[in-house]
């Protein structure tokens, strides 16, 4: 599963919630983003390596981390090369899908 936040500034702090959620079997790194053709830069992202059942109860923290930042901020979870955006707007309505992805 890969993390990618809309404002970088916000990555360090969703690897730290990520950490202190010490969450079994859960392994996050940051991985430098790679520009496309014609960009000048890629967003670094974060990428959750561990079994179905820990990734769900690691995006089972974006809903707080969302809240506790501003409403602006989003978090698009690529899981399978499918991508989807959550933020503080949408989340009760995303969290499902994401959850019924990670258990595939």
């Amino acid at each position: 599963m890969e993390l990618a936040v809309s404002r970088e500034g916000e990555l360090n702090s969703l690897r730290t919630w990520l950490d202190l959620a010490a969450i079994p079997g859960v392994d996050v790194r940051r991985v430098a983003g790679t520009p496309g053709p014609g960009e000048q830069g890629a967003l670094d992202t974060l990428t959750v390596l561990a079994t179905s059942t820990a990734l769900v109860a690691a995006i089972r923290i974006l809903p707080e981390f969302l809240r506790a930042r501003r409403s602006d901020l989003s978090v698009t979870v690529t899981v399978r090369g499918k991508k989807l955006t959550v933020d503080a707007r949408n989340v009760e309505e995303v969290m499902p899908i994401l959850e019924k992805l990670l258990d595939e």
